[in-house]
């Protein structure tokens, strides 16, 4: 074991199970009690240790107790028969669950499961009326936790998900899973929390020695290994999240044990693909389709960088860049991100919308500044892109330079090989829904973000068709909220000066031809400002889950590709004045969102 053993803490209370006593955590809803309300709940109370996978009950079923959580997390997952569930939300450590039923006398309104190995103290229906009839101001304590619960539903409320153990599994013998833990270990606690590692030679230890050092850290670590038969599956019972390790190499016999540790679809797990020797990114697609993970990291072994971006996204810490479309005016979003990485913000998760897309996919990809500079003059301001006009069955253009220039920049790399985890979004006009790409080849996925209906053709996949994100949603914020990983920060660069009618003269003979002149702005122009407008609802909707919103007052048109230079450069200096207030509300934001769920 390596860390700071664990201090001799004071408990609220204690209960015994199995020969040894493990503290009540603090708070939960023992504390506010006065001590004869107090003395008489606990001897109401009844141990229960529910190992992880279990179900401690299910939807539909008649409500017989509430709970209380003394070590370990609960999952609320609104599985019913048929169906696998989806996770709606955690129980933790000093949090009850079943009291909404005992008070309502309704049947259970979700199925909860053990995400890993939990006690728990009972409190069966019996016990608790009586208590209430002797106590009952008491209830107040339990209404209360209700309400913030509803309030929290209601408001669309995103906790963010963070562990406070953490199990490292290699399903590659190739993988130093040694090496990563103690690396792992040395960035999360830089970055000011206490952690310890576990190996294989904890085995032998009981149940109050894992709890007693996992309440005296803010996270615990079981390192995996191969030298005990009995280590790995101990280490996915304790975890709260999984992060499974491998190399490029053809996955090992222990998925057998995986699949069937975390067979349902919101078991929290990760993988973590490790580039070889030369720093090459290996494929994750083959991992992706045959392991139940919410998501994935490359990783670089000797990368401090890479090892801190992954600490971040384990702890809750990790920043999320969320980029909006609006055409021209999106070379603002260079500026903005060349004043983050100059102020020492981490770009750790990344996602956008059409012209926004292309620039989070270059930060992904890890491009530099001059990176930005250089690719994307070539691609959009050194001549136009949306120039190939052709007879309009399909689309003003034939939207042929605008994939060739795509190509030429980004190549044939899959989204799911970026450095850095990263989304874009496109309309699905089949389904009338948003389509979040997160595999699959970027260019391609770049192409159905930007495909502003009219102007560009859009992209056919998989039977769909897909067209400009920004039609459904312009900031897709939201889909950054659903990954909880930590803060998010939105940059919406839509908010410029209504379109003015105007007097426009032909210039071509053939504009001479078909329409003289008009009043009003030409019609990529009115078809790219409709794009960029449609989802104005859903944009604000979307605000509601970005911790930092940021809107860069630029004075360029949505066509106006020549004022890169001008668009950049004031994107840059509006974030550079609004660094305190970011800096400031990212640290709020961990600060609130991120709590170890002990």
């Amino acid at each position: 074991m390596t860390g700071a053993e664990p201090p001799n803490r004071p408990a609220a209370a204690e209960h015994a199970a199995g020969g040894y006593r493990i503290p009540v955590p603090s708070p939960s809803i023992l504390d506010g009690l006065d001590r004869r309300a107090r003395s008489a709940l606990e001897d109401e109370m009844e141990w229960l240790c529910l190992p992880g996978g279990q179900i401690l009950f299910r939807e539909g079923e008649a409500p017989d107790a509430l709970y209380l959580v003394v070590a370990g997390t609960l999952a609320i997952s609104d599985g019913r028969p048929g169906k696998d569930g989806a996770m709606l939300g955690q129980v933790r450590a000093g949090e009850t669950v079943g009291e909404m039923g005992l008070l309502s006398e309704r049947p259970r309104s979700a199925t909860v499961v053990a995400l890993r190995d939990c006690s728990l103290l009972r409190i069966g229906k019996q016990a608790f009326e009586r208590f209430i009839r002797l106590h009952p101001s008491a209830a107040l304590h339990f209404l209360a936790q209700l309400v913030d619960r509803l309030e929290q539903a209601t408001r669309g409320t995103r906790s963010v998900l963070v562990p406070a153990t953490l199990a490292l599994v290699p399903i590659d013998a190739a993988v130093p899973v040694d090496e990563l833990a103690e690396k792992l270990a040395g960035a999360v606690s830089r970055l000011g929390l206490k952690v310890c590692v576990l190996g294989d030679s904890e085995a032998r230890h009981t149940e109050e020695h894992f709890h007693a050092v996992e309440s005296a850290h803010d996270l615990t670590i079981y390192r995996g290994g191969t030298a005990s038969v009995s280590w790995i599956p101990l280490c996915i019972r304790r975890a709260d999240r999984l992060l499974l390790l491998a190399t490029g190499r053809a996955p090992s016999c222990n998925l057998a044990l995986l699949s069937a540790e975390t067979r349902p679809q919101w078991r929290a797990a990760d993988l973590v693909l490790l580039a070889d020797d030369s720093g090459s990114c290996q494929s994750a697609a083959p991992w992706l389709a045959q392991l139940p993970v919410q998501g994935h990291y490359h990783l670089r072994r000797h990368s401090a960088a890479d090892i801190g971006r992954l600490a971040r996204c384990v702890t809750g810490r990790a920043v999320g860049l969320v980029l909006s479309g609006g055409g021209a005016r999106g070379f603002g979003h260079i500026g903005v991100i060349k004043a983050l990485r100059a102020s020492g913000i981490p770009l750790d998760l990344l996602g956008g919308t059409s012209i926004g897309a292309i620039i989070a996919a270059g930060a992904a990809l890890e491009w530099q500044d001059d990176d930005f500079d250089t690719r994307i003059r070539r691609a959009f301001v050194d001549s136009n892109p949306l120039d190939d006009y052709t007879f309009p069955i399909v689309a003003l253009t034939k939207g042929h330079k605008v994939s060739a220039r795509l190509r030429e920049h980004f190549g044939e790399r899959r989204i799911e090989d970026l450095w850095r985890p990263y989304f874009c979004v496109a309309s699905n006009l089949t389904t009338g829904e948003v389509a979040v790409l997160r595999q699959g080849v970027l260019w391609r996925a770049l192409r159905a973000s930007i495909a502003i209906p009219g102007l560009l053709p859009p992209v056919i996949e998989g039977g769909a068709v897909l067209s400009d994100g920004a039609v459904l949603n312009n900031l897709p914020a939201d889909v950054m909220a659903t990954i909880r990983r930590g803060p998010v920060i939105g940059v919406d660069v839509t908010h410029y000066r209504a379109l003015q009618p105007q007097r426009s003269r032909p210039r071509h003979w053939l504009q001479r031809l078909l329409g003289g002149d008009h009043q009003g702005p030409g019609i990529a122009t009115m078809l790219m400002t409709a794009a960029n407008l449609g989802s104005d609802a859903q944009t604000r909707l979307s605000r509601a889950h970005v911790d930092v919103l940021l809107e860069p007052p630029l004075a360029v048109s949505i066509r106006d590709w020549r004022a890169y230079d001008r668009a950049v450069a004031a994107g840059y200096r509006y974030a550079m004045e609004r660094m305190a207030d970011i800096d400031r509300a990212i640290r709020a934001a961990i600060r609130s969102g991120a709590a170890p769920s002990r």
